[in-house]
């Protein structure tokens, strides 16, 4: 069946962000995310999921431990499962961006 981020899940999350649930099942989750200019998600990490963040436009940065990573469109990085990261929106611009976590992230995570 098609998956498209106009007829799945959406939610809103953090500082007036989007997400769209595109597959959601124990094992896997690919979320497409939208975070508007100058918001971050809160510093945290997950006991099991090891997740792949991917830029589809816009610059982020992920921060993991007290590394700042810039990402522009078409670049991602893998955080492993323990790894203490915060993806940051610290431009003027939105930033579009898939998740995608194995097992799924839910209930898995640790806020600091």
């Amino acid at each position: 069946m098609k998956i498209s981020k106009q007829n799945e899940e959406h939610y809103i999350w953090g500082n007036n962000c989007d997400g769209w649930h595109l597959v959601k099942n124990k094992e896997l989750s690919v979320i497409h995310e939208r975070m508007p200019a100058n918001t971050t998600e809160v510093i945290h990490y997950h006991h099991e999921a090891r997740q792949f963040f991917f830029i589809l436009s816009g610059i982020a940065t992920m921060k993991i431990h007290d590394q700042m990573i810039t990402l522009n469109p078409q670049e991602g990085i893998e955080v492993p499962p323990l790894t203490e990261h915060q993806m940051r929106n610290d431009s003027d611009q939105d930033v579009e961006f898939l998740v995608i976590s194995q097992p799924n992230s839910r209930g898995d995570r640790i806020n600091l």
